[in-house]
């Protein structure tokens, strides 16, 4: 009896602890670090109006610039980054917005290292901002999947993509998730690639950017934690809200070392879009980031059901290894006034860092859809949104590939048909042609098929694989969903002139020329 009454004292004392643990508040100070030392001196005001989240409320300073939120045992507090401020950087030039409280810290059995035992709450959570111009126009590069699988294919990305992005204009990068390929070890030699860039840098986390080793969801993103911060936040720059998003929902691990995942949005993230946004003008474009695009998410009706009555709202994704867009309409459950437009965008590593090597070693990369591999350039202007396509190592002007037949004779009974892969092409794309330079210019069709350079080149490796190691076969092609493609009319026989133009979705024209011989 005696036993039994202290076991019900000990367990009572333990729910208390649990009960106190969890009505515990957080409380600090947002501020202008107006001196840069990350710290607040003397005269270093509080700042009033600044959003505040623990990634499911989201509450505003005061006019001391003093602020709260509940608290537990698994929080990342984070500031919501204003409008004309900004965030320290850390030596990789990742922003340092976020406090992370893990009492225990991460599980010890991890593979790669998580979040250190940080000790009780403490006394004040501060984030310190700066100051900075952001105009109403601005810029910012956004990479699908840079995804290298050792510090090898590190420096393929560092060789090719970095070197054209230093001095960049635009005012900051995002990573549309697996920014690395399951060895979470290379994070930090990449980021280290990334920060040569030299602007802020966001991430977004992807299915490759998990620890694989643990039961469940809430548990895999201890290593990407670490190092970048809360796995799901949003903040201001100019007039655009960013709102980065996980949308892996890991499975649980697998003895192999690697595992399931679905593509999903848990409660906790769904009420902290919901409470940000709340909060955000509907003035204001919203722009959505996040791994798995957007209408691949299973939950994906509780999303378009949070930003489909808003004016402005475009999302942003990688994972699929081709570039395209997506209007997503009533078929798919979208409820808003006009379709929403969705982005999946060109990732950095093409195809996974695959194909023959060029003279410097480096894989060609090329994408699944027949597109080079790069990055994309968003310029934003109020509300309004346009990307621009740039493949890595080439000039900024090339827009498309243009496909004529090869070895076709005057004496051929079949057709000659020209192909077009229109790297940023869509459905709200024109494509025409014409031969000579002059004449009437005349239309192409949308061909959803596989792109035959594409097919062509695989085709060529695999019969012929380089002698230069190391090797990666190129993958197998997908209908590419901006291949364009029209009949040549009958020539004479000789070197012809073909001119291909295309009008984008925001009418812009781009012209490209290439060359065709008719065999006698």
């Amino acid at each position: 009896m005696l036993r039994s009454t202290a076991f019900v004292a000990v367990l009572s004392l333990s729910f208390a602890l649990i009960s106190v643990r969890a009505a515990e508040t957080a409380r600090g100070v947002v501020f202008e670090d107006r001196n840069g030392n990350g710290q607040r001196d003397d005269g270093e005001p509080g700042l009033p109006g600044v959003r505040v989240s623990n990634q499911r409320e989201v509450t505003v300073t005061d006019r001391t610039g003093r602020w709260e939120l509940p608290s537990g045992d698994d929080v990342v507090f984070f500031v919501i980054k204003p409008r004309g401020y900004m965030p320290p950087l850390n030596a990789h030039r990742l922003p340092q917005f976020y406090y992370v409280h893990r009492p225990a810290g991460s599980p010890s059995t991890l593979k790669f290292p998580g979040v250190a035992p940080t000790g009780p709450l403490p006394a004040s959570i501060d984030f310190p901002l700066r100051r900075q111009k952001e105009p109403g126009t601005f810029k910012a590069i956004f990479m699908g999947d840079t995804q290298p699988r050792d510090v090898r294919e590190v420096g393929y990305f560092k060789d090719s993509v970095v070197p054209e992005l230093v001095g960049t204009d635009a005012a900051f990068g995002v990573t549309l998730g697996d920014v690395v390929f399951d060895d979470l070890n290379v994070f930090e030699p990449h980021n280290a690639a990334v920060a040569l860039i030299g602007i802020p840098w966001w991430n977004v986390i992807g299915n490759h950017d998990h620890n694989y080793d643990v039961p469940n969801d809430r548990e895999a993103d201890e290593t990407f934690t670490r190092i970048f911060g809360p796995n799901y936040y949003s903040f201001d720059h100019g007039p655009v809200h960013f709102i980065a998003l996980d949308d892996v929902e890991w499975g649980g691990a697998k003895p192999e070392g690697s595992g399931s995942y679905t593509a999903g949005l848990d409660a906790r993230q769904l009420e902290f879009v919901k409470n940000d946004l709340a909060l955000v003008p509907d003035r204001q474009l919203v722009v959505l980031m996040m791994h798995i695009p957007l209408n691949d998410i299973g939950n994906r009706g509780e999303l378009y059901r949070l930003i489909e009555k808003r004016r402005y709202a475009l999302s942003i994704s990688g994972h699929t290894h081709w570039h395209e867009h997506r209007f997503i309409t009533t078929a798919d459950g979208w409820r808003g006034r006009e379709p929403h437009h969705h982005i999946v965008t060109v990732t950095a590593c093409g195809s996974w860092w695959t194909g023959a090597p060029n003279a410097a070693g480096i894989p060609h990369a090329t994408m699944r859809d027949g597109a080079p591999n790069g990055y994309a350039i968003v310029s934003f202007d109020g509300t309004r949104a346009k990307l621009t396509y740039k493949a890595a190592g080439r000039p900024a002007d090339e827009q498309m590939n243009i496909m004529a037949p090869e070895g076709w004779s005057v004496s051929d009974a079949k057709a000659a048909w020209l192909y077009v892969n229109v790297y940023d092409g869509s459905e709200r794309s024109r494509v025409e042609f014409r031969v000579g330079g002059k004449g009437r210019w005349l239309p192409m069709s949308k061909a959803l098929e596989f792109d035959p350079s594409f097919v062509a080149r695989k085709a060529a490796e695999e019969a012929n694989p380089p002698a230069i190691p190391p090797y990666r076969k190129m993958g197998d092609p997908m209908r590419s969903p901006h291949l364009w493609k029209g009949e040549l009319p009958r020539l004479d026989p000789g070197e012809h002139a073909v001119e291909v133009r295309t009008r984008d979705l925001h009418g812009r024209v781009f012209r490209q020329a290439a060359t065709w011989r008719v065999e006698p």
